[in-house]
């Protein structure tokens, strides 16, 4: 039996798991092999510090969210490449709106709205007007990377703009909840293992890191188990049966897009207001977020699981880079290390990624058409 005979017979969740083990073997014996025990020991350590893992996860958030709309999309036969400039412009409009409300979660619905509203003009386009999707995408991409600097620049002086606050962790949100036993002897139990790495990760972790794990599994949940997930799957394999069991084609396209909209708005201004700013500058503080995530969900094979399962894969390397360059513990340029988690995903994508396209995905359809 080949291995990739083996590869292909592995699900999803299988797949990324080998992928992630093949991964870390890789690492361990090139490092092995290098003689440089200590500097194993180092990076392992490093790798599972509390610090890390909470990074990994506040990196996951805009990826994971990106992706689960691009998921939406691409599974209706709406191919959307324009997930960065989702990010873009929703990471903007959730600083703004913050700035001007004070409260973060109307900036995160701000955000939303922008997004969605973006994501309307790329449906029409697609849809309506026919346009090539992925010149489409690009488009919308370029005019989210030009507006949302330039509305800085008009609104706060800068491409850079500060919100003012954050959005707080859970546990100062149990804290301040109010409910007596919640706030006293939950928060209590949970400050008494925030030594933990996992446990403390999560323990600081914001509200958006949990609704990220809500709307994986709602994602799966939608897509596999409702009516609305069987039409969103038939609109990208056969828009002719869907059509032929009076499902129109269109609307079910313009809804998957528009999802895709709000769940990357969700992501782009999590990203801005978990750290209380907009960074507009060059490529922005997207900074290739949602090409990253369109590569995660192909990984993860459009199954919502699978790409949560690449994002954190991709997002955990990120984070473990980063606590590299701050601890110097490869004797290695700080651009090379820079380049980890993005090497690793080629690498896994080579080795792993099996990704079967929906049979309609970029062709245009009119219901009667035969």
């Amino acid at each position: 039996m080949s291995v990739a005979s083996v590869v292909d017979g592995l699900g999803t969740r299988a797949r990324i798991a080998a992928a992630t083990a093949g991964v870390a073997l890789l690492v361990v014996a090139g490092l092995a092999l290098a003689g440089a025990t200590d500097v194993l020991l180092a990076v392992l350590a490093l790798l599972f510090q509390k610090s890390t893992l909470a990074a990994a996860l506040r990196l996951s958030v805009p990826i994971a969210f990106a992706a689960l709309g691009g998921i939406f999309a691409e599974k209706s036969g709406v191919i959307n490449i324009g997930l960065e400039g989702l990010l873009i412009v929703s990471a903007f409009g959730g600083v703004y709106v913050t700035s001007i409300t004070g409260s973060v979660w109307a900036g995160l619905l701000g955000g939303v709205l922008a997004s969605t509203l973006l994501a309307l003009l790329f449906a029409i386009v697609c849809i309506e007007f026919r346009a090539d999707q992925i010149i489409a995408g690009l488009a919308i991409w370029l005019i989210a990377l030009g507006l949302a600097p330039f509305a800085s620049t008009v609104v706060f002086g800068s491409t850079n703009a500060s919100a003012g606050t954050t959005f707080p962790d859970i546990g100062g949100l149990l804290a301040r909840s109010g409910i007596p036993v919640v706030s006293t002897t939950v928060v209590a139990g949970l400050d008494s293992l925030a030594g933990l790495p996992f446990v403390g990760a999560l323990f600081e972790a914001s509200p958006i890191v949990y609704l990220m794990f809500v709307a994986v599994g709602a994602s799966w949940w939608t897509l596999n188990r409702t009516s609305f997930g069987r039409w969103v799957r038939a609109s990208g394999e056969n828009p002719k049966a869907l059509d032929t069991a009076g499902v129109n084609v269109s609307r079910v396209r313009y809804a998957a897009v528009l999802l895709s909209g709000v769940l990357a708005g969700v992501g782009g201004a999590a990203l801005s207001l978990s750290l209380g700013q907009f960074v507009g500058n060059g490529p922005t503080m997207v900074n290739g977020k949602g090409f990253i995530a369109i590569v995660t969900y192909l990984l993860g094979n459009y199954n919502p699981i699978g790409a949560m399962l690449s994002t954190l894969l991709f997002a955990g390397l990120d984070a473990l880079q980063l606590s590299l360059q701050g601890q110097n513990v490869l004797a290695i340029p700080r651009p090379l290390v820079r380049t980890i988690p993005y090497v690793s995903v080629i690498v896994v994508l080579a080795l792993f990624g099996r990704t079967r396209l929906p049979e309609a995905a970029g062709e245009h359809y009119e219901s009667g058409e035969e």
